[in-house]
């Protein structure tokens, strides 16, 4: 039975990745479809309106955007799969080497934020599921409620004026020098983290308090109470671990959600991260680093949804059986 089992989970394993493969496919399709519909002309933004139409021809037969759009997408496919993502249209760098420090600035700022947000979000949402309706609960739910309803460009503005403007206690933008790890200025990292984690926390908390006052009440529960288990033990050894698969998704659905809000954060902020990137990118009609960046965020997403599905088949037995 544990090879059955083994091999069974190897199989479900095997299929996410399968799937996860084919997503990727798809949006690879997608994101190519539509910077293939993006508005204006990349041979016109690179020449301006001066340009004349032989040298606009000229650029777009040397861009290759003269050939067929399946030819296009196979070229660009083929080098994305052996890792050369193109060649910047307005810097004239390979899109790798353009990009690289901000995907690093970016995961930086994503798992900074993972490492605060994951423990507070534990703690409050465990401390609010045990003690449903008390006050300490009450005032937990009505500020995440407050947090949720808040979009992060509001709030990082907020924080901005408060503790940049009026205190000056923080710089107003994180003006990181190019090429410089964010973390030796922790200084231009504060207010893009705090906004992430206000914004984070409010929906994390929210479900893990749901997952632990459920696990809390149930009957098993109620039972090793009844037989005089410490309240403590029971929290560690019955509540916590059947609100862990829910915790697992929960923090799993935060971190794809850092991966849009970071997006917005960093512009708030003028952070040198790839959500800034990319809009500049669409401005300019650099084509090439706007399908890499979409592409790489794309990519996180899936991923860690990968992750998840398959931590929570470790952790749940019965998702390894076969029906």
């Amino acid at each position: 039975m544990a090879g059955v089992g083994r091999h069974s989970l190897r199989g479900l394993i095997a299929r996410r990745i399968a799937i996860t493969v084919g997503l990727l496919w798809i949006i690879s399709l997608l994101v190519f479809a539509a910077t293939q519909v993006l508005p204006g002309d990349t041979a016109s933004a690179i020449l301006g309106k001066t340009a004349t139409p032989e040298s606009l021809a000229q650029l777009r037969a040397q861009l290759g955007l003269d050939r067929p759009v399946t030819e296009q997408y196979l070229d660009w496919l083929g080098g994305v799969v052996s890792g050369d993502l193109g060649r910047s249209l307005a810097a004239g760098l390979p899109v790798g080497e353009l990009i690289g420090d901000r995907v690093g600035a970016t995961l930086v700022l994503a798992a900074v934020t993972l490492v605060l947000l994951v423990p507070i979000a534990l703690a409050l949402g465990v401390l609010s599921g045990m003690r449903r309706d008390g006050k300490l609960d009450q005032l937990v739910s009505w500020l995440t409620l407050a947090g949720v309803a808040v979009p992060e460009f509001v709030t990082g503005t907020l924080l901005a004026l408060l503790l940049a403007t009026w205190l000056g206690w923080l710089p107003a933008v994180s003006l990181i020098p190019p090429g410089e790890s964010p973390l030796a200025h922790p200084q231009f990292m504060v207010l893009p983290v705090l906004t992430l984690l206000v914004a984070g926390l409010a929906s994390t908390v929210r479900l893990v308090r749901v997952g632990v006052a459920e696990a809390a009440e149930s009957g098993y529960t109620e039972m090793a109470r009844l037989s005089g288990i410490s309240e403590r033990r029971v929290v560690r050894r019955w509540v916590l671990p059947n609100a862990l698969a829910a915790g697992v998704q929960v923090i799993a659905l935060t971190a794809q959600w850092l991966v849009g809000g970071i997006v917005i954060v960093e512009m708030v902020f003028q952070y040198p991260g790839v959500g800034q990137t990319l809009v500049q990118s669409v401005q300019s009609q650099d084509i090439p680093v706007v399908q890499a960046v979409a592409l790489i965020i794309a990519a996180i997403y899936v991923l860690l949804n990968l992750l998840a599905d398959v931590a929570l088949v470790l952790l749940v037995p019965k998702l390894r059986t076969r029906r």
